[in-house]
């Protein structure tokens, strides 16, 4: 990402993959912008060495914000969390808010029973077809940056009002 010049966007914390993976991103000399909800940086969880690190009231305004900032959304191995961004900004392209691409990293088929699921979810008519089509999988990291870099630029624009 910082070879590229890409910015990364991402929930502000010092543990977990996304904490490495910021780790990676500044020890290369890349920009990195955390985004962290105040309960969480009271709790001391907050990486200190950002380029930028905002503190929000809410999760809600934490992932509003981080979406204003991104441009695509890769989703990498996770917990519940990463399930729920996930959802929501699927979602929110379904309602046609945005079309920024979205990019599940599926390592060593962790994604598989989420796939099985959106496949459930279209099986039994619960959503179309075009559920499919709202996100990308890929096998690894390293296969991220050349799809994003075919991915045709976003042309919806972003209402905030609407989010």
């Amino acid at each position: 990402m910082a070879e590229a010049g890409i910015t990364l966007v991402y929930g502000g914390g010092r543990v977990g993959l996304m904490g490495l993976c910021a780790d990676g991103v500044l020890g290369a000399g890349g920009q990195v912008i955390g985004v962290i909800p105040r309960i969480l940086h009271e709790v001391e969880v907050a990486h200190q060495s950002l380029t930028e690190l905002h503190v929000t009231e809410t999760m809600h305004e934490r992932k509003k914000l981080m979406f204003d900032r991104s441009d695509a959304f890769v989703v990498l191995p996770g917990g519940i969390g990463t399930l729920d961004e996930t959802f929501e900004i699927m979602t929110w392209r379904q309602l046609r808010l945005h079309d920024k691409p979205i990019v599940v990293v599926d390592d060593g088929g962790y994604w598989k029973p989420f796939g099985d699921m959106i496949d459930h979810i279209i099986g039994t008519g619960f959503a179309s077809e075009r559920t499919r089509h709202l996100y990308q999988v890929v096998d690894n990291v390293e296969a991220v940056l050349p799809l994003l870099s075919h991915a045709p630029a976003p042309s919806v624009p972003a209402d905030p009002d609407r989010l």
